[in-house]
C-alpha cells in the first residue's frame, strides 16, 4: 500500500520523478496532518525517539557528515523509500543540512548535479 505526502502540505518538496519528501526542523513542532513513515535525521547527536521508524546521521551543524559513507547510504535509503512511504528528512532549524541533503537527494532523482 502506498503511503505518501499531500504535496500541498507544509515542507513538502515534489521531485522530477513525482516522489515527494518533507524537510523540517527537528525542534520544531510536528506539522498537522499525516506522520512520516520514516524519517532520517541529520544531527550533531542521537536525537530522542520518535513514534515512526527514523535513521540518524552524525552530522553537526555547519559541518560535514562525520561518516559520508553513511550519509550517502542514508540519503539514498530516503530516495528509495519516498516512492512508496511518507519520508521526512530534518536537522535542527530545517533548512542547512536538510536543504542539503534534499539537493543531494534531487540528484538521486535525475536532477543534474551542477
Amino acid at each position: 500500500m502506498q503511503s505518501v505526502w499531500d504535496a500541498d502540505e507544509s515542507g513538502v518538496m515534489q521531485l522530477p520523478s513525482g516522489r515527494l519528501l518533507r524537510g523540517r526542523g527537528f525542534h520544531k513542532p510536528i506539522p498537522r496532518g499525516a506522520t512520516p513513515d520514516f524519517a532520517l535525521y541529520l544531527l550533531g547527536k542521537k536525537p530522542a525517539p520518535v513514534k515512526w521508524e527514523a535513521r540518524w546521521v552524525l552530522w553537526p551543524d555547519f559541518r560535514l557528515p562525520k561518516d559520508r559513507d553513511d550519509a550517502r547510504d542514508a540519503l539514498r535509503e530516503a530516495w528509495l523509500r519516498s516512492e512508496t512511504e511518507r519520508v521526512e528528512i530534518a536537522c535542527t532549524g530545517g533548512h542547512g543540512r536538510t536543504g542539503t541533503a534534499l539537493a543531494c537527494i534531487a540528484v538521486f532523482d535525475g536532477v543534474p548535479a551542477d
